[in-house]
């Protein structure tokens, strides 16, 4: 008990702290985000007044150079690699901000070195703490990412069947678009709405286009926009190359099913050297106590402890990515 209770009022102090600092961000946050919607609905009233509700395309860096704050800008300059969040939010279809991002990014890197240096002290723990707290804001925007990625690459063969029979119905390209919007399920009527909008409002098709391969970095989608592209500069029958890009596609899915029946063995043995040396301390203390105490009250043995940890996640890391292959 006497041990216990210094670490409790640092780690209330420690809690109180981040939640304040979060309800600070947040609000914050709150306050720049509605001031910018204000000035986005200024600016394109004055647009619809002056052009008839046609937007050009050349607002459209000024709107999004207005949504990044000063602080962030300069410090992009020194840091180059935060100008990969924008672009990876935008891809996980999160509504975050990049300041929003890194903020939920510095309070867990808090909440990782408080629970750090509560259990195994200064040094190697705090350290890994910080790290591992930074890293799940991050390991979660990556997740979404993956997961609606797969959801856009499993819904886009029918969204081409779709826009391939409205082609070839006599509808334009645009109505095309349209149709695939209306009718599709998200993420693909989201991204499809907006290179539809897009183009409606003045911007060049082909900056839309590109556009979407940017924002859904697919092979599927970027072989999508160059057929597209090629045949509106020398002509050909659109509606036969977007069947053939549906079949190649669900072949593309036929190959990596097989792929996963074949190493499902690989990816099992991953599981099981990740779970058997948990299962096996586990059962351990069941047996001995004080024999796996040891570990957690010495310090070689919660260097040890962090040490295989960490060597155990590169394992499993390293499994997967043997056992993931690429088509």
């Amino acid at each position: 008990m006497s041990a216990a209770s210094p670490a409790l009022p640092a780690l209330l102090a420690g809690v109180a702290a981040a939640l304040g600092t979060a309800g600070v961000v947040l609000g914050a946050e709150w306050a720049r985000a509605r001031r910018h919607r204000n000035t986005v609905l200024r600016q394109l009233r004055q647009l619809a007044d002056e052009r008839g509700a046609a937007v050009s395309a050349s607002a459209e860096p000024l709107l999004r150079a207005s949504d990044e704050s000063s602080w962030l800008s300069a410090l992009s300059v020194r840091i180059p690699q935060l100008r990969g969040f924008g672009p990876l939010l935008q891809q996980a279809g999160l509504a975050w901000s990049e300041q929003r991002f890194l903020a939920s990014m510095g309070v867990g890197a808090l909440f990782g070195g408080l629970i750090g240096w509560t259990f195994g002290g200064p040094g190697l723990a705090l350290m890994a703490g910080v790290v591992a707290g930074a890293l799940v804001p991050y390991g979660h925007v990556r997740r979404v990412r993956t997961r609606r990625l797969r959801s856009f690459e499993e819904q886009l063969p029918e969204a081409i069947d779709l826009l391939g029979r409205a082609i070839r119905s006599g509808h334009p390209l645009s109505a095309g678009l349209r149709m695939v919007a209306e009718e599709s399920g998200q993420p693909v009527a989201g991204e499809f709405r907006r290179v539809f909008e897009e183009q409606k409002f003045g911007l060049p098709f082909e900056d839309s286009l590109t556009g979407l391969a940017a924002r859904v970095p697919l092979v599927d989608v970027r072989i999508l926009v160059t057929a597209v592209m090629i045949q509106r500069d020398v002509g050909g029958n659109l509606a036969e190359i977007l069947d053939n890009l549906s079949h190649l596609i669900r072949s593309r899915f036929t190959i990596r099913r097989q792929l996963r029946t074949y190493t499902a063995q690989g990816r099992m043995s991953g599981y099981v050297l990740g779970i058997l040396p948990i299962a096996v301390g586990f059962m351990i203390f069941a047996l001995n106590p004080e024999y796996i105490m040891t570990l957690f009250r010495e310090p070689i043995g919660r260097m040890l402890v962090w040490s295989a940890a960490g060597l155990q996640f590169l394992g499993f890391l390293w499994i997967r990515r043997i056992v993931d292959i690429e088509i």
